[in-house]
């Protein structure tokens, strides 16, 4: 078994609204996020459905993805009984912030109004020191929201920035769990965010994996991929010596993690989920439980597309060979939608909910069984538990895999 990691406070945010409430209310009673978005024009795409926050003083604009990183970081500090000024590592799983990049590219176009644009000066507008987006533009780049996040949080740690897709923030969380368990730092603050944006948006709509019907149904005979949703969220990952000198109170522990890649396409899982498979037993045997034989549910990372759904079902088996069909599953991105970058971080925080909680946050959606899925999904209704040790799992393109082991203290 690894040296405790103990999670001593988080912050999270989401199309819900901020805190564990708002997952409570939403996440954990299946009700889903999404509606049509009005944060851009929808209208050259397939569907206008997401699930993003109401626009309003905290609507999503170029600076919010930093502001929003900053509120979590500092909410789960305040939790952890620390404050501005610890002495912590800093991890952050992100692609950047493209909606000024987004917005450049738009009006730099032929008959584009870029800012300090001069007839036949072909500089992109960022290049002039004058221009509204040059500050914010430079938020696309992910160690630049590294560095404001520790500066907003006053951290004099190292910080590190993961940009490996949907993986980044579990990522993180994975390498955070390594320096602690290693003796190599104490503390650390792991954070991930994607607020919904046209970029990403029109790249989905591009590649066909939006669900065509508004609706996401994972591991369902009808479903038909995918939406996007915002996400942020921090955690505060501390050794168990440092967490007993300082009398803070536990809400989980990490008792295991594992990271693998399968390399099967650039976009598909591998068929059978092997690279799934290998990051789960490698978590798994991590925590001293090598067959899963004591692991109580499965937060699936289950987008409700074709390809993704079947394979992650088979590299459960494959993880669990003695009782996946005893283990219940679910997914949700059914009702957060994808989170890209952050669903790893927010699904590890919604998992540590249903360990505190006792409560099994359910597949929202599911309506017909699919032959390639056939696991116990929670379908539809929250479910109460005596739940003690759980898995999370999430998956990117290129073949990443990641799996982390939480467990009542």
């Amino acid at each position: 078994m690894s040296p405790d990691v103990l999670v001593t406070g988080f912050g999270v945010r989401t199309a819900f609204g901020p805190g564990a409430e708002a997952l409570r209310r939403g996440v954990f009673s299946g009700v889903p996020a999404f509606a049509p978005t009005t944060r851009f024009d929808t209208g050259p795409y397939r569907t206008p459905m997401a699930a993003a926050a109401p626009d309003g003083p905290d609507a999503v604009e170029d600076w919010a993805l930093r502001h929003a990183l900053a509120q979590c970081g500092t909410e789960a500090l305040d939790m952890a009984g620390l404050g501005p000024g610890t002495e912590a590592a800093v991890l952050l799983g992100v692609a950047g912030d493209c909606t000024s990049v987004t917005r450049y590219w738009r009006s730099a176009g032929p008959g584009g109004d870029a800012p300090d644009a001069r007839p036949g000066d072909t500089r992109p507008a960022a290049d002039t020191h004058s221009a509204p987006d040059t500050h914010r533009a430079a938020d696309a780049v992910p160690a630049r929201l590294a560095e404001l996040l520790a500066e907003r949080l006053k951290s004099t740690g190292p910080r590190l920035a993961f940009t490996n897709a949907c993986v980044a923030s579990a990522a993180a969380i994975i390498h955070a769990c390594r320096l602690i368990s290693s003796g190599r730092t104490e503390l650390a603050v792991c954070a991930g965010g994607y607020l919904v944006e046209e970029e990403t948006f029109g790249k989905f709509d591009s590649g066909r994996a939006l669900s065509r019907d508004g609706r996401v149904r994972p591991f369902s005979a009808h479903r038909t991929g995918l939406l996007l949703g915002d996400g942020v969220a921090a955690v505060v990952l501390e050794s168990a010596a440092h967490a007993r000198r300082r009398g803070a109170r536990p809400l989980v522990a990490v008792t295991g993690w594992g990271a693998a890649t399968d390399a099967h396409h650039i976009a598909q899982p591998h068929p059978e989920g092997i690279g799934l498979t290998r990051a789960a037993r490698q978590a798994l045997r991590l925590a001293g439980d090598p067959d899963g034989d004591a692991v109580g549910y499965v937060n699936a990372h289950g987008t409700g597309t074709k390809y993704n759904d079947g394979a992650e079902t088979r590299g459960l088996r494959a993880a669990f060979p003695r009782r996946a069909e005893a283990i219940p599953v679910s997914s949700t991105k059914s009702t957060t939608g994808h989170l890209l970058e952050a669903a790893g971080v927010v699904e590890f925080v919604i998992t540590a909910l249903a360990l505190m909680d006792g409560v099994l946050p359910p597949t929202a959606g599911y309506d017909r069984p699919d032959p390639e899925c056939d696991l116990d999904y929670v379908p539809n209704r929250p479910r109460r538990a005596d739940l003690r040790r759980a898995l999370t799992i999430n998956a990117a393109f290129g073949g990443a895999n990641t799996a982390l082991v939480l467990e009542r203290p």
